[in-house]
């Protein structure tokens, strides 16, 4: 027992020298691992960014002759998490026009899960890869010398690719029916607009950045998945041998990624 107490109390000693042995070296960013990573951490940035600072507005020129001859302009503001079943519609200067209480009609549908997931997962990406870069720059020597932090590496890795092509899917899906909710179609589907009431669609914010979010989306999904061949090659899986005689003699293996 007492032998056990005292290699683990070394084991954390010697973890501490190493943790404490913080020296830049940016030669790992020159290599294919830490020059992906940089470029994860960029995408993941432009990600969250696009989708989660979103704001738009529809739309509909409303009229109802003989009482108003004028068409006026009925607008609803929706954004990220994109919750369109609480975007109310609103009438200029707050007056029923045609007698309707616009701001109880409210757009359709609730698309927040798929947003929320795609952003909270882009900034966990984000924090992670920070991380990393710090342990690939700072802590060069320990990342090279354990054999567990390159494949817990490789396994968040594959986690990371898998996760970015559900939460893009999803996200690619969500944003394709908030097109149609915000569209042409909600003239339709508002009981409002039925004669004497006449509703015409106007306009609706560009939807560009949403665009570009799913974009990234798939292009991290691609940065990740090629960078786990290059994580893979610092792990023990691809030379078990070597890796395991140059910790029998007490040295560092050779670098294969980095």
């Amino acid at each position: 027992m007492a032998t056990n107490v005292y290699l683990v109390r070394q084991r954390i000693s010697r973890l501490g020298q190493r943790m404490s042995a913080f020296q830049v070296n940016l030669n790992p960013l020159k290599e294919p691992l830490g020059f992906i990573k940089i470029l994860e951490w960029i995408a993941s940035i432009f990600a969250f960014a696009t989708c989660g600072g979103f704001k738009g507005r529809t739309e509909i020129q409303v009229s109802c002759p003989p009482k108003v001859t004028d068409n006026k302009t009925i607008t609803a503001t929706f954004g990220y998490p994109f919750r369109l079943n609480q975007a109310s519609f609103q009438s200029p200067s707050g007056v029923n026009v045609c007698e309707v209480r616009w701001d109880s009609h409210v757009l359709i549908g609730d698309y927040s899960s798929s947003a929320q997931f795609y952003v909270t997962f882009a900034v966990f990406v984000f924090l992670y890869c920070t991380a990393a870069l710090l342990l690939y720059v700072g802590y060069t020597n320990l990342y090279r010398e354990s054999r567990k932090l390159p494949m817990i590496d490789f396994i968040i890795t594959l986690v990371a690719t898998f996760l970015w092509l559900v939460s893009a899917s999803a996200w690619a899906k969500a944003l394709t029916d908030i097109k149609v909710a915000t569209g042409p179609n909600i003239v339709q589907e508002l009981l409002p607009c039925k004669p004497p009431v006449t509703c015409q669609f106007g306009s609706v914010t560009s939807m560009g950045s949403l665009n570009v979010s799913v974009i990234f989306g798939f292009l991290n999904m691609i940065l990740w998945g090629g960078n786990a061949w290059f994580v893979y090659k610092e792990t023990s899986l691809h030379s078990p041998s070597n890796t395991s005689a140059s910790h029998s003699q007490g040295g560092i293996p050779p670098p294969t990624g980095i």
